[in-house]
């Protein structure tokens, strides 16, 4: 298993198919980036020998992200992939949507168990003005697609924006309340690009959850691959809601994740100092060296992130690794 100095260990791998994004999202991308180059990216060959040293470190769930994801023409043999790995036993894929409806039914033929797709408002010019993009409908009637799928799971992302979403509240709840769908609220972080953005916008999770709890809602038990969200249940719901809050005390003390980028860069934290590159070791089939790398680097993964002190390490955005 990999285990770090602090007994953490660390079954949950996600890992980020490109930096390219079509949507410009104002907390991420608010200019867009470049969707046109995937020259550097991760190959098929490169992202098998990858998960290999994982799979035998006792990693058991992979979660693809971006950028988005769904910009790689070859993300249905990505996903094929992961699932002939030895000892994966879940894959997941987080999405913006954008072409969810023809693409999901080649999806679920490869294999994919969980979906989560970002909507950060139920409201269609809220979230275009947010996103950028006009697509909402489009995505609402592609969850419900993968709603009636055989999908062990489907999940919405919304990322908590104070002059945005933070009205929202009752909206996403009535939209749970018939759907068995997890809704994450996600606390907007600091990163390195976006500090004037974040001191406007960011909005504690701690608010909802204490409406959960005033109204009902009770803390559900975690798995052992689980995320970062406290997860809370109602009888009255079909649907949850997840919080993920990494500004609150001791969020940390549970990380049972690790990220590498697109370009093959180990990160031990999203917000840490130094991602190592371990790409020159997938160029052999031969995973122990891979192997070997991990286990000295996780000894070297801090206890906590600095975001407390205003520190974002060497995160650009979130697209460059997928939160």
């Amino acid at each position: 298993m990999l285990t770090d100095r602090f007994q953490r260990r660390f079954t949950y791998l996600r890992l980020s198919l490109t930096e390219r994004c079509n949507f410009r999202c104002n907390y991420c991308l608010p200019d867009g980036n470049d969707c046109s180059s995937d020259e550097a990216d991760l190959s098929l060959p490169e992202i098998r020998r990858l998960l290999t040293a994982f799979a035998r470190l006792g990693t058991r769930k992979v979660r693809l992200t971006g950028g988005e994801p769904a910009l790689r023409k070859d993300l249905t043999d990505v996903i094929s992939l992961c699932k002939q790995i030895p000892g994966i036993e879940k894959v997941a894929l987080t999405t913006n949507g954008f072409n969810l409806q023809r693409e999901l039914p080649h999806w679920l033929d490869a294999g994919l168990d969980a979906l989560n797709v970002s909507v950060d408002s139920l409201e269609a010019s809220s979230f275009a003005r947010i996103t950028g993009a006009d697509r909402l409908q489009y995505i609402l009637d592609g969850i419900d697609q993968a709603l009636a799928s055989p999908l062990r799971q489907v999940k919405l992302n919304t990322v908590l924006l104070r002059q945005h979403n933070a009205t929202d509240l009752p909206a996403f709840l009535r939209f749970i309340q018939e759907r068995p769908v997890a809704l994450r609220f996600i606390e907007l972080m600091r990163t390195n690009d976006n500090t004037d953005f974040y001191q406007a916008q960011h909005l504690s999770g701690e608010v909802i959850r204490q409406h959960l709890l005033d109204s009902g809602w009770s803390l559900q038990p975690k798995g052992e691959t689980d995320g970062p969200a406290l997860e809370y249940a109602h009888p009255d719901y079909a649907g949850r809601v997840g919080l993920i809050m990494p500004y609150s005390k001791d969020f940390c003390s549970s990380c049972n994740r690790l990220r590498v980028s697109s370009r093959g860069e180990l990160f031990l934290c999203l917000f840490a100092d130094q991602h190592q590159s371990l790409r020159d070791l997938l160029q052999s089939d031969d995973p122990a060296p891979v192997v070997a790398f991990l286990q000295r680097a996780i000894l070297g993964k801090e206890e906590t992130h600095y975001l407390h002190q205003q520190h974002s390490g060497q995160t650009r955005h979130l697209a460059m690794i997928g939160g």
